[in-house]
């Protein structure tokens, strides 16, 4: 009884051992685990009648990405997102989109950088003051 007790504890460990051999393998694919990154550039403050410009830089992992699916931007006055208007980007060709807007009246204004690649979804908010910011 002691040694088929002490084989069948030695054919346990054997397969532990060998089911735990290979720690690095999962870590090894949590390094290669890549983000969409959007870093999204809008002035702080535009003059009312400004033309400014929107400017999204996307990136995964390391790589720049020029084939996003799509990026889109969609603005509002806050206090107002009903009311969004979405205008579609220009691909610049090297992983840089942009568009221009021009605000026709004073108040602080919302932007989402809708953008959509490698299967992936993010959407990054800015806020720009434009002439005198909040009008009560």
């Amino acid at each position: 009884m002691k040694k088929f007790f002490l084989l069948i504890l030695a054919l346990t460990l054997i397969i532990l051992t060998a089911c735990s051999g290979n720690k690095d393998e999962g870590t090894e694919n949590l390094d290669e685990l890549k983000m969409l990154e959007v870093e999204f550039e809008v002035p702080e403050k535009a003059d009312v009648g400004e033309t400014i410009l929107l400017k999204a830089v996307v990136t995964y992992g390391d790589e720049k990405v020029d084939d996003a699916d799509e990026v889109n931007f969609e603005y509002w006055e806050e206090g107002n997102e009903d009311d969004s208007t979405t205008i579609e980007s220009t691909n610049n060709g090297d992983g840089t989109y942009t568009a221009e807007i021009t605000f026709e009246r004073d108040g602080v204004f919302s932007i989402y950088a809708h953008t959509t690649a490698r299967a992936l979804h993010t959407m990054p908010k800015k806020s720009v003051i434009v002439g005198k910011g909040d009008v009560e």
